[in-house]
């Protein structure tokens, strides 16, 4: 897992000591292990939420791990062009290469350590592919999306796009330097990520080197989710075990622990996670495929103005590959049917 490394951690920022006695660590609710499924042309994916109450997930709705899969030359896939509205995608890259394009002008590619952060708004349309050359080639493919959802007030805005190079993250490490840990967005004991957020989150990249614990100062008022990309190790005081493709959510305090395993499997020699958290938006969610409202009559105007062409056409200029292809009615990922309010599933 490349993604942003260092060669010596121990030059690094560092994260405070956590006083044992007076720091509230948060408690595990649930280890949820993510089912395995397809996406977009048929690359294959992990979705990490699946199972979990809403009301632990706000203000996140979906999360897809992408890969870890090496392809052979020709198989790289990605989505066709598809809309979204209501909601942010974060696209977090670890290893490989993607391609973006959106119908309101924005896109670029990302690579090992890259974020792109798409903002949809009142609607676009888009489409993520790899490039040309990886279709020829065939190589390591591994990534992330994360999809924020965005308060009623924001829900209409603007779209934007954030191009975030792995570069800008902010890098700090523990008291000992047995971990690295990347500020994509939000702040981290003090130290600042790159990513604009509409809803006040935290993400962060975090590789432990076996045998390595992490105590994380974390919002008391942000929720709190650990996803394991790789590697095995225990979550909270009380060691519950958990390893890739493993979510745990956590309750209410002011810190996280996490230890890796002593002993890592050989493809995956030391843990990395995924770590999320976000002040709870607390507003009716209904969610259908790739639009994310407030309520079913807005998803149904999301649908009539997106077959009237409202959230945009596809630009002529298109990425070389993908001039062949239109729109699909539905995509991106999250495609079953859902109406949530309060954290309820109706």
């Amino acid at each position: 897992m490349p993604a942003i490394t260092v060669d010596d951690v121990l030059v690094l920022p560092r994260l405070p000591r956590l006083d044992e006695t007076t720091t509230r660590y948060r408690s595990v609710r649930r280890v949820i292990t993510a089912p395995r499924g397809f996406e977009g042309e048929g690359f294959p994916v992990r979705r990490a939420f699946a199972g979990v109450p809403m009301t632990e997930l706000d203000p996140f709705i979906h999360l897809d791990q992408m890969g870890e899969v090496d392809y052979a030359p020709g198989e790289p896939k990605g989505t066709s062009w598809h809309p979204h509205r209501g909601f942010e995608t974060v696209t977090y890259m670890i290893d490989g290469i993607m391609d973006h394009q959106d119908s309101h002008g924005g896109g670029g590619t990302i690579t090992n350590g890259d974020t792109q952060w798409m903002t949809a708004g009142r609607g676009l349309l888009h489409i993520e592919a790899p490039p040309e050359k990886l279709v020829r080639s065939g190589g390591l493919f591994h990534g992330l999306q994360l999809w924020v959802n965005l308060p009623a007030a924001h829900k209409m805005m603007t779209p934007r796009y954030q191009d975030i190079r792995g570069r800008q993250a902010a890098l700090l490490t523990t008291p000992d330097g047995g971990a690295l840990i990347r500020v994509i967005a939000g702040e981290v004991a003090g130290h600042q990520g790159p990513g604009s957020t509409h809803t006040p989150i935290t993400i962060a990249h975090v590789t432990l080197q076996p045998g390595a614990e992490l105590s994380l100062p974390w919002r008391s008022d942000f929720n709190a989710l650990v996803y394991v990309l790789g590697g095995r190790g225990t979550v909270g005081t009380d060691r519950r075990p958990f390893g890739s493709g493993q979510l745990a959510v956590h309750g209410q305090g002011d810190a996280l622990r996490v230890t890796a395993d002593a002993r890592q499997d050989a493809n995956t020699p030391a843990m990395d996670l995924y770590i999320m958290g976000g002040q709870p938006i607390r507003e009716p969610v209904a969610h259908y495929g790739p639009f994310v409202m407030n309520t079913r009559a807005e998803l149904v105007q999301a649908f009539e103005d997106y077959q009237a062409g409202k959230l945009g056409v596809i630009p002529a200029k298109r990425l070389p590959h993908t001039a062949g292809q239109g729109k699909r009615p539905t995509g991106g990922q999250g495609k079953r049917p859902q109406n949530r309010g309060r954290g309820k599933r109706r």
